[in-house]
């Protein structure tokens, strides 16, 4: 009897549109034969074969990436995009702060008061009873 795995978790699998690849792949790659095809094709005379295929391969590798880069679910261009934001878009230290709401609620002289005795107390050596 032949033996088939199922994966547990369904959500990871996406949709397979043609020749096995997602309709996200075949928009990138299709993108990426558009404009890396015809600037060989139109280097290719001008500075050769080899540095117009390498010219379209620096020019397509970006589709690529995008077409294919996935990391935890999340597709090339939003990763680069938290990564931006966490860089350059938010504060580098965010210092933890609150209010103090016993202050607006009492009296200030008298919040300063218990403060005071506070401190007398605290730094005073207590005295041992026999």
């Amino acid at each position: 009897m032949p033996y088939v795995n199922v994966p547990n978790d369904l959500s990871k699998i996406k949709t397979k549109v043609a020749l096995n690849l997602t309709k996200r792949q075949l928009i990138c790659f299709g993108g990426a034969a558009l404009i890396g095809v015809p600037a060989y094709l139109l280097l290719r005379p001008v500075i050769g074969n080899s540095m117009a295929l390498m010219f379209m391969i620096a020019l397509m590798l970006p589709a690529f990436m995008l077409a294919m880069y996935e990391r935890d679910g999340l597709p090339a261009e939003k990763v680069v995009r938290n990564i931006l934001r966490a860089s350059f878009l938010r504060p580098g230290t965010r210092p933890y702060q609150t209010e103090n709401f016993y202050g607006v609620l009492t009296n200030d002289k008298e919040v300063q008061r218990i403060a005071r005795s506070k401190d007398k107390t605290a730094h005073a050596c207590p005295k041992r009873q026999p």
